[in-house]
């Protein structure tokens, strides 16, 4: 963007700035509305005259226990007689009147979240002046009419409801469906209503004094900065709390000065697809609130050209000049006032993660920014947004209707039609679709658990398609084809009524609305993706492999750029169900020879999981962690032991319990063979069972006991690598990992008696392999003897998941489910330490032992295998310290090859800072 040299303010001007003495650089202060409005003021852009009341004041107020600061009032009263010599106009007076409007301004955008107030300085008289000034009575009490109901509102807190209801009830009682249709005489009775109901609701007349109402609408919008749906908004989005919000109080324009007349909301580039193309929507005779609101349906920017086409032209123009100026897509906000265009906002364009892809792209092919500075323009976190799930297009299917795809993906659940009920059930783990017949931030709440977002009304800038592309979710807006009965809980299409609880899909993708739970198809990486993830690999020095258990796992990994397995899971390839009964017999063996007869029979097994975990990573590394739970997991709980004994013993009976898990279990249908095997895995749970399992016998404890389960699993291991080589020519590195080591001793232990069987392997088939024997540093202590472990281990590999338990002391389940939200929410902690990683507790054990371990064995290789893996604040600081490779589940190594890059970049901005 051009520097632009700042004004200074005028003298004496602590808490405001007219628009020109600002600058885009100034959003600490200013808010992102009022330096967009600066800086397009400043390059001779069409702005309507104003002045910012800076968020310095906002916080001010606060601080003086909501008073304003001193002078601020008389501030704004100097700014309004600069704003009057400008237009030609008088705040207050009845000829020629100075309309204004008063918008909220945080430095960061939160759509809808904060206050607004258009029209302010209407009365009686005023609009009467306005009227005669502008040769437009319909237009004027149009305009006092909406200043009513918006300060009604968001000043005076009478219900919105109340005002619509009135307007509907005069709609109906004229018999036209558009407020457009009202007329000029129409409208004076619906003012009349609006001041009764005001004085109803709040026991006072309306306020008529222009200067107190622009009191009370300035410390409306500083209070609408901690309403619970902002604070619930900032929260979500990671907003500090403490920036206050800017206040802009601006020259009215008027669209709704009928047909010559409009406003609109417009993207430089397309937010959804990120085509470049002028994109956004527009309605004639309407004010800016009409557009986002849903109460008519807009019209796309294109056919502003043929109503409009001097304007579209002028706009057209704007929108490149400002996307040139920014080196980014604008979000704009116009008001056509009479064929005039005038500008009202500019700020960086809202995306979708696909749209920030291909637009990043794009703009580096134009030359516009950098291959680094597309790589930075992705926000790492919300890349895996990209990966959305799409509908099976060869499912069959029944469409219910169609709306506007609003927010990509498909999503499927239980229709709900209550912002409260979706919060809920949602955060009780069931999936549901919110459906309203339109959002507002009072639903944000419910919005942000909800699989999907379903609208009858609104367009692609209403409030739900604004906040469902915000937050990922895929969303259908003004779906007009249906029904939605909030008060009955329904909706109906295509001859079909859904009730609340009924599953329907969404298609976020084409718009459709389809009864039941449909196929979801997972998405591929391609096309513009592919390129972008190209040019990250190109620049980090992290690796990334994933974390696989099976074959299909694996394959998915290659897909997404996985380079290796960082943990393969053993335990749960003895899950499946026909492999069941010979584990169940391996742990219900009471001697060692009886563990290995079951074990040599699993072995084989193993060997063929292994090599399929081979064949879809050929030359790439591939670590194993060799088993590692309790045993007593795979058993079915005491109690419900404890009661089916009890069960038959009294009646003879089984339950469906037993019925179900009779086969798994290996128990005879009839007694005395049922009860025996009931009673022996009683015995067996009672033996193994553990006051807290997590820290017992599990990992390298379990295999220093039971040796005979590792010597099974490095056979398999190294027989599927040395068949593969010898029989295939292909060339597998396995890295065989030790898992919940504490002490050096242990893992001597266990070093020796499996490497004697490794080389013994490969010295007997005479093909040569390569693999390493490592460990999972979970334990503190692990971590601090760390030098000592790496004279024995080749590898390390941090399991966060674990390590994070055992630094914070925490379980992490009960943790979760009983207090770390709280604690997030309350700043005890600033991030549940179990998805973003701790790096003042838990990352300063990594980084010891990283040092420790590379003192000792300089060649160490060094990775993470948490989920931590693929959280980009995570990755940075993997890089920050050292490691090696990350590694997370498929679906987010497209998330960790790109914070790998962005945490090279911002390492070498820095570094090229401090030099």
């Amino acid at each position: 963007m051009a520097e632009v040299q700042e004004r200074e303010p005028a003298t004496g001007s602590r808490w405001t700035r007219l628009f020109e003495e600002g600058s885009a650089q100034m959003r600490d202060l200013l808010g992102g509305k009022g330096a967009g409005l600066a800086e397009m003021s400043r390059i001779g852009l069409p702005v309507p005259p104003g002045f910012t009341i800076t968020t310095e004041a906002c916080l001010e107020y606060f601080r003086q226990e909501r008073r304003f600061p001193d002078r601020l009032m008389d501030e704004v009263r100097e700014k309004l007689r600069v704003i009057e010599q400008r237009t030609g106009k008088k705040f207050g007076a009845v000829k020629n009147p100075l309309l204004l409007s008063v918008r909220s301004g945080a430095k960061f955008s939160m759509p809808g979240m904060m206050d607004t107030v258009l029209n302010l300085g209407s009365n009686n008289a005023t609009i009467e002046g306005l009227a005669r000034g502008t040769n437009d009575t319909r237009s004027a009490y149009d305009s006092y009419r909406r200043f009513i109901q918006m300060f009604g509102n968001v000043v005076l807190g009478v219900k919105h409801e109340r005002f619509e209801e009135a307007l509907a009830g005069l709609k109906q009682a004229r018999g036209v469906k558009q407020d457009v249709e009202l007329t000029a005489q129409d409208l004076q009775e619906l003012i009349k209503d609006y001041r009764r109901i005001v004085t109803e609701a709040t026991g006072a007349d309306f306020p008529d004094d222009p200067v107190k109402q622009l009191e009370n609408a300035v410390r409306a919008v500083f209070e609408s900065w901690n309403t619970p749906r902002a604070v619930s908004y900032r929260t979500y989005h990671k907003i500090p709390h403490d920036l206050g919000t800017a206040v802009n109080i601006q020259t009215m324009v008027f669209g709704n000065m009928g047909p010559t007349s409009g406003t609109g909301v417009a993207f430089t580039r397309n937010p959804a697809t990120g085509e470049k193309i002028l994109y956004g929507e527009y309605l004639l005779n309407a004010q800016g609130e009409d557009v986002v609101a849903g109460t008519r349906t807009p019209r796309p920017i294109a056919e502003l050209a043929e109503e409009q086409p001097e304007a579209h032209q002028e706009l057209q123009r704007i929108a490149d000049l400002l996307e040139r100026h920014y080196r980014d897509v604008q979000d704009i906000e116009f008001t056509i006032e009479r064929s005039k265009l005038y500008m009202l906002q500019t700020r960086a364009g809202k995306r979708t993660a696909q749209a920030a892809v291909k637009i990043a792209v794009d703009m580096a092919h134009e030359g516009v920014i950098r291959q680094d500075e597309a790589l930075l323009r992705v926000d790492a976190n919300e890349f895996e947004k990209i990966l959305h799930r799409q509908v099976d297009p060869a499912a069959p299917k029944t469409v219910l209707g169609r709306g506007l795809a609003a927010s990509p993906g498909a999503a499927q659940g239980a229709v709900v039609f209550d912002a409260d009920v979706a919060a809920e059930r949602g955060r009780a783990g069931e999936k549901v679709i919110l459906v309203r017949t339109e959002t507002n931030p009072n639903d944000v709440h419910g919005m942000l658990v909800a699989q999907g977002i379903l609208t009858g009304r609104g367009g692609m800038t209403s409030h739900a398609a604004i906040v469902a592309r915000g937050i990922g979710a895929p969303a259908v807006v003004g779906a007009e084809s249906l029904r939605i009965d909030e008060g009955a809980r329904q909706f109906s299409g295509d001859g079909k009524t859904i009730r609340e609880g009924d599953v329907i899909t969404i298609d976020g993708n084409t718009g459709e609305v389809i009864l039941g739970a449909m196929p979801l198809v997972e998405p591929r990486l391609g096309g513009h993706v592919e390129e972008f993830l190209t040019w990250a690999d190109e620049v980090r020095t992290l690796g990334v492999r994933a974390n696989a258990d099976y074959p299909e796992d694996a394959r998915k990994a290659r897909e997404f750029g996985a380079e290796g397995i960082g943990l393969c899971r053993t335990e749960y390839m003895f899950t499946k169900e026909e492999r069941q009964p010979t584990y169940l017999e391996m742990i219900m063996a009471e001697t060692e020879q009886e563990r290995r007869t079951a074990l040599a029979r699993l072995e084989p097994l193993q060997k063929e999981d292994f090599k399929g975990l081979f064949r879809e990573m050929v030359g790439w590394p591939v670590i194993i962690r060799l088993f590692d739970p309790p045993l007593h997991e795979f058993l079915p709980p005491l109690h419900q032991l404890v009661e089916e004994i009890t069960r038959i013993e009294l009646t003879g009976k089984e339950s469906d319990w037993l019925a179900k898990e009779r086969d798994r279990l290996a128990i005879p249908a009839k007694d005395p063979g049922r009860l025996e095997r009931l009673r022996a895995l009683r015995r067996r749970v009672q033996e193994l069972q553990e006051v807290n399992p997590m820290l017992g016998l599990r990992g390298c404890r379990l295999g220093i006991l039971y040796p005979e389960i590792n010597e099974m699993q490095v056979r398999a291991i190294l027989l599927a690598a040395i068949e593969m080589k010898r029989d295939d020519g292909l060339d597998v590195i396995p890295e065989i990992m030790i898992p919940l080591v504490g002490h050096v001793n242990e893992l001597r232990v266990v070093h020796e008696q499996l490497s004697r069987i490794a080389e013994q392997l490969v010295r007997e088939s005479g093909v040569q392999i390569k693999y390493m024997f490592g460990t999972m540093i979970e334990l503190p202590r692990a971590a601090l003897v760390a030098d000592q472990i790496a004279e024995l281990a080749e590898f390390f590999s941090y399991g966060t998941n674990d390590l994070t338990q055992t630094v914070f002391g925490f379980s992490r389940d009960d943790a979760q489910a009983k207090f770390l939200t709280r604690y997030v929410e309350r700043g005890i902690l600033p991030e549940d330490p179990f998805r973003v990683l701790d790096r003042d507790g838990v990352g300063k054990m990594m980084q010891i032992g990283t040092e420790l371990g590379k003192k000792t064995r300089p060649n160490l290789e060094v990775g993470i295998c948490g989920e931590h893996g693929g959280d980009p604040s995570s990755v940075e600081f993997c890089h920050q310290i050292g490691l090696d490779y990350v590694s997370c589940s498929a679906f987010r190594v497209p998330i960790a090859r790109l914070a790998a890059a962005q945490a090279r970049l911002r390492e070498s901005v820095k570094v090229a800072r401090d030099v």
